[in-house]
């Protein structure tokens, strides 16, 4: 079972998104969870999941962005102006003063999950 989580808080929830055959290797796909949209990312054998919104541009496309790595830490830059996230903390490598919002994510029998903490 591939896992990563980037919260310490209690999971209340784990909602099934998709089957992570359903996601290409090293692409991002959106899927809509409580009303939030969240950027699901299938980088190697790992999944990471951050919110959708690029604050730079102020449009809902970073599952849409080119994956990739910044000195082995795996990233995604926005599509639109190009800033690069952290998709383990969602920090922005470009503008230290900027994080979008990360969520746990494992995958279970093939099937990729998104918790919803408390």
């Amino acid at each position: 079972m591939m896992q990563t989580s980037s919260t310490t808080e209690t999971i209340a929830q784990w909602l099934t998104v998709c089957p992570l055959n359903r996601i290409i290797p090293n692409t991002g796909v959106c899927a809509l969870i409580k009303d939030q949209q969240v950027a699901i990312f299938r980088v190697g054998e790992e999944v990471y999941a951050i919110a959708n919104y690029d604050p730079f541009s102020q449009a809902y496309v970073l599952s849409r962005g080119i994956v990739g790595d910044r000195q082995g830490v795996p990233k995604v830059a926005s599509p639109i102006y190009k800033q690069n996230f952290n998709l383990i903390t969602g920090e922005c490598f470009d503008d230290e003063t900027v994080r979008v919002k990360t969520f746990p994510v494992r995958v279970v029998e093939g099937q990729v999950q998104v918790g919803i903490v408390t």
